[in-house]
């Protein structure tokens, strides 16, 4: 515990393990939910402060973020940062994305950029925490130290994140604060999930024959003015009401934000969790609601969905795979999302299960695809034609300029009127010299093209650094490895009269080749085989078609550092996006995804793949 003040700053855990923060605005409204304590109804409703964040909502008890419309459950945290960095000063560090976008760092990233701007640096690289990038704060641009690819950043203000001072927790989870000791308790939440669900597990507790979980009992209760607060849900999480405690309430700054006033709930009662009656020893307990077994919970489904009938609410008729019962987590989406629409707090029950895997197949159900040659692929490595100096490359995409204009190259960031300002490796072409290239029409020091060149992968293509128009044909560094692809008899979410492709990408561990980031330091591979799936229709077989262009130039996989574990020197996906969940969309990368087709066609024309790619293979 450190006794000191602090900024919060609300973060969510995005799909490559990197905590992500939430904007001021939104923590600032978390904060003013999480401050009301129990009476609050323990959910965050996200669209009443950003019309963007409609569909989410954060169940405080179980610290998960839950998309309603996808059913995808992320976890969040409450984090302190030091009020001197900068969210404490309301300073947003963002990087620009391809769509002109904006983007901002993850908080450690963006308090390590403005510690060294702070500190007049002219630039910082960010190595040390994880990312290979330098950030020069005189072009206010981001280099990657592998491509040498630049993109803009820029330094906005904002509000300050909320403060909080007295005893702060290494850990935080809800309820926060036990509010002031005088106060008197709060009415029942008149909410009609929390009322039905209070009042059905109050008769299940006393007169249900069905196996119940004994309650969990709040002993050693804290003095007043002490708080127990358990660590947040995960590996090692101590079990609710720890022993760990916090002396003295937690005071937080008035956050300025307009909020709606949620009905209030009893004091030690949670979302998702209301309160049970009194157990033996005359002290209150709570049933968890996955404690209910089969029968209970098609009990309290079909409770919930008379009450909704009685009072008006229309109600959808829902089947599953064992029965016509209706079933506890289908209603409690849709009583959530009405629920949510009329900004009412919204009690969570237990999350959709993740399917990566379809049903096992048998070797005679597997077929080939029609229209697809072979049923499986084989790496090689292709080299650029020797004899080819960059200089001699470059000739043919570029024409010269004799009377360069006055504006910036925007690989040096010097005057195209001024020699070039690249300072590694001497090329041998004279620095004054500047070209157009033939296509895109961007001009550049023919010098900074071919120290770029030189610092890729050699293969005879050129990419525009601006809007990445690529001339010839662009090969990556994908180790060796095998692709496989087949049909397998079953249909995705969203595709159901259509079987399935699957794709089974296997690549051993090895040595890093000279084009590698490491040569002779040997690589890992985790994860492999990885499976992917697309949909067996045109469009997806089209997918499939030019997937096998990218592996043959060696486009899918690179050697890096990992997003998701942090490990260097692995194998790691190319900005080719692959879905691997079968049967969900848990975790972003399963189905149903009516955009997927096109958007993984957009990133492969980015790579210089399109169909007239095939025809050059064939060729």
């Amino acid at each position: 515990m450190l006794l000191a003040s602090a900024v919060v700053v609300w973060e969510w855990l995005n799909e490559h393990g990197r905590w992500r923060p939430y904007s001021p605005a939104v923590s600032h409204h978390i904060e003013a939910v999480v401050r009301a304590g129990p009476r609050a109804g323990g959910s965050v409703v996200l669209g009443q402060v950003d019309s963007r964040l409609a569909p989410y909502i954060i169940d405080l008890q179980s610290m998960n973020q839950f998309r309603q419309d996808t059913g995808t459950l992320r976890p969040v945290r409450r984090n302190y940062y030091d009020p001197s960095s900068a969210p404490g000063k309301g300073v947003v560090w963002e990087w620009e994305n391809d769509n002109g976008s904006w983007t901002p760092y993850d908080m450690e990233v963006g308090i390590t950029i403005q510690h060294a701007y702070e500190k007049q640096h002219p630039w910082i690289d960010l190595t040390s925490i994880g990312f290979s990038y330098v950030i020069d704060f005189n072009t206010m641009g981001q280099i990657n130290r592998q491509t040498q690819r630049q993109r803009r950043v820029r330094r906005r203000l904002d509000l300050i994140y909320p403060m909080v001072t007295g005893t702060l927790p290494k850990a935080q989870s809800w309820p926060v604060s036990p509010g002031p000791a005088t106060s008197p308790p709060t009415p029942p939440c008149s909410c009609p999930q929390c009322v039905l669900v209070m009042s059905v597990k109050a008769a299940m507790v006393n007169g249900s024959t069905g196996p119940l979980q004994p309650p969990v009992t709040r002993k050693n209760m804290a003095p007043p003015g002490v708080v127990k607060l358990p660590p947040p849900p995960g590996p090692g999480a101590k079990p609710l009401y720890s022993t760990d405690t916090i002396q003295g309430p937690i005071k937080t700054a008035p956050s300025q934000m307009i909020r709606r006033q949620a009905s209030s709930m009893p004091s030690g009662t949670t979302a998702g969790s209301p309160a049970s009656p009194p157990g033996p020893n005359g002290k209150t307990g709570r049933v968890a609601l996955a404690t209910l077994n089969r029968t209970n919970l098609q009990r309290l489904a079909i409770a919930q969905s008379r009450v909704l009938i009685a009072s008006g609410v229309p109600t959808v008729p829902v089947k599953n795979l064992n029965g016509s019962s209706p079933v506890n987590p289908a209603l409690a989406g849709i009583t959530g999302i009405l629920m949510s629409a009329a900004g009412l707090p919204v009690c969570l029950t237990r999350p959709p299960k993740l399917v990566l895997h379809p049903p096992p197949v048998s070797k005679s159900e597997i077929k080939s695809i029609p229209g697809v040659s072979n049923t499986s692929r084989k790496t090689t490595k292709k080299q650029a034609k020797k004899g080819k100096t960059p200089e001699e490359v470059l000739k043919k995409y570029l024409q010269k300029v004799r009377h360069p204009p006055d504006e910036d190259c925007t690989i040096c960031m010097e005057r195209l009127t001024a020699p070039s300002g690249y300072k590694g490796p001497q090329p041998t072409v004279k620095p004054d010299l500047v070209g157009k290239l033939s296509r895109c029409g961007h001009i550049y020091h023919i010098y900074c093209l071919v120290a770029m060149y030189n610092n890729g992968n050699k293969d005879g293509s050129l990419q525009c650094p601006t809007c990445k128009t690529i001339y010839g044909v662009k090969t990556g560094t994908q180790p060796p490895g095998k692709m496989e692809y087949h049909l397998i008899p079953h249909s995705l979410p969203g595709h159901p009269d259509c079987k399935t492709i699957r794709i089974i990408y296997s690549i051993p561990p090895g040595i890093q080749g000279p084009e590698h980031p490491n040569p002779g330091k040997s690589f890992s591979a985790r994860g492999f085989p990885r499976h992917c799936y697309l949909p067996d229709s045109e469009k997806g077989r089209k997918v499939l078609k030019l997937l096998l262009v990218a592996w043959d130039r060696r486009l899918i996989f690179a050697i890096g550092t990992s997003s998701t574990t942090g490990e260097s020197d692995t194998v790691i996906w190319n900005e080719v996006h692959h879905k691997t969940e079968f049967g969900s969309n848990l975790t972003g990368h399963g189905y149903p995804d009516a955009n997927y087709l096109d958007n993984v066609l957009a990133e492969l024309a980015a790579q210089g793949i399109s169909e007239d790619s095939t025809a050059q293979e064939k060729d």
